[in-house]
């Protein structure tokens, strides 16, 4: 059975307890980094040759050459065509839901003129290649290639390239259909740290992409962190979790089962129930116990319940906002009965889901929202993947007549302040220029 920590803020030692309840140790194991490591120097100096050997020897998957592990857009479309009509509809559903709402992020370039003439601006231009990493090991995710994809596709991305592992072979034909939705230029079965790698190095056979986005276990969140600066990535992302917040207004039930929605994802994964309703929190505790023995993922549940769950009482609801804002979760579902004034009680979460209705599953699949989210505290300065992480934004200046003549001295006084004479003289050989050119 299910065993979360019970918790209450009017505890002496609550203090203490919640923050055990949150800890997770984000410094990475040295034997995972250094076995990363590893990898990534092998791929950066032997390319395809490092892929294949790797491929087969974590994904049990024997491939001569790299032709066999690439999956070209033709093959994409198959595999979009060959799945059944419910299938079918529920991707495109879910790929026009999040197409929509991200083309509501589109940044446009803009510009202005000064009081000196001076034209300033801003020139917002897409990446030109960027690399979606899915997860494959213990389950596919096709929502996470439309989630990544798309958004890429809406700001223009003119390449996308994918790598997933396939264990011993297996292709799933609804990862294959999203990247077909999601306008995926190619696909290599590959994955873990070695994908990063390729991704980031180049190889003959993967390009070099300008970012890299996309969840993934401990050996690509360490390879990510060691490959950031040879390319760009989204964020390093931990254990999943959820933050509900109850008034006792949504069926007990409903709470359970989103509470397993994110325990099931693994054993480190947090959810956590905030409540002042001392008899709901008790009837969310006995419809865990409940429903736990139907969740064909019930061991995984248990576990992550019994190690990083928490149902805690609070004295009133505006100490479960606070906490709430403490842990600046990655889903946080707002089940009250005004979830709308609620709303503006928080000010850190990666998601928030208002009302009963609107349950974390939602934002996972088909609301529209990229579920690429910012984990463990992270949301208090970081935000969801969306169009912004894949463009980028390049000032623009033009300098006026007036504007040099008006600007030029001072630049060059601050120049010499800092001690930077070729600056200095730079500005002062074009303020002399335009009072020496003729009218």
């Amino acid at each position: 059975m299910p065993k979360p920590a019970l918790l209450s803020t009017a505890d002496a030692n609550f203090e203490a307890a919640f923050a055990r309840l949150r800890f997770w140790d984000m410094s990475e194991d040295s034997a995972i980094e250094t076995s990363v490591r590893a990898v990534l120097q092998a791929v950066r100096k032997e390319g395809d040759p490092a892929l294949l050997r790797f491929t087969q020897e974590f994904d049990a998957v024997a491939a001569s050459t790299m032709l066999d592990l690439t999956i070209e857009r033709d093959q994409l479309a198959v595999a979009f065509a060959g799945l059944g009509a419910g299938q079918r509809q529920a991707l495109e559903v879910a790929a026009a839901r999040i197409r929509t709402y991200h083309e509501h992020q589109l940044q446009a370039s803009w510009e202005f003129t000064d009081d000196l003439g001076n034209r300033l601006g801003q020139r917002v231009t897409p990446l030109a290649r960027v690399g979606l990493y899915v997860p494959g090991g213990q389950a596919a995710y096709p929502s996470t290639v439309l989630m990544t994809g798309v958004p890429a596709q809406v700001a223009g991305v003119k390449e996308i390239f994918m790598t997933v592992p396939t264990p011993n072979g297996v292709r799933n034909a609804l990862v294959l259909a999203a990247a077909h939705l999601a306008g995926v230029t190619r696909v290599f079965c590959v994955g873990g740290a070695q994908a990063i790698a390729a991704l980031a190095f180049g190889t003959a056979t993967i390009p070099k992409v300008d970012k890299i986005v996309g969840p993934g276990g401990a050996y690509v969140a360490a390879a990510k962190r060691l490959v950031f600066g040879h390319v760009g990535i989204d964020m390093i992302a931990g254990p999943s979790e959820i933050v509900i917040i109850a008034d006792g207004s949504t069926p007990a039930d409903w709470v359970a089962m989103d509470l397993f929605s994110q325990a099931e994802h693994d054993a480190a994964a947090q959810a956590i129930l905030l409540t002042p309703d001392a008899a709901f929190r008790q009837a969310v505790r006995d419809a865990l116990t409940r429903l736990l023995p139907s969740q064909p993922r019930r061991d995984v549940i248990s576990a992550s319940l019994q190690s990083r769950g928490g149902l805690v009482l609070t004295r009133h609801m505006d100490e479960a906002f606070e906490l709430a804002n403490r842990i600046a979760p990655e889903h946080l579902e707002l089940a009250v009965a005004d979830p709308v004034a609620a709303l503006g009680r928080i000010d850190h979460a990666g998601a928030i889901f208002l009302g009963a209705r609107s349950g974390e599953v939602f934002g996972d699949y088909i609301a529209g929202p990229s579920h690429v989210l910012p984990t463990f505290g992270t949301a208090r300065f970081s935000s969801p993947l969306g169009v912004y992480d894949f463009q980028k934004r390049s000032s623009v200046i033009d300098i006026s007549i007036r504007g040099g003549l008006v600007l030029g001295p001072m630049a060059a006084t601050l120049a010499y302040g800092e001690g930077l004479q070729a600056h200095a003289g730079a500005a002062e050989m074009r303020v002399s220029a335009e009072h020496n050119s003729p009218e």
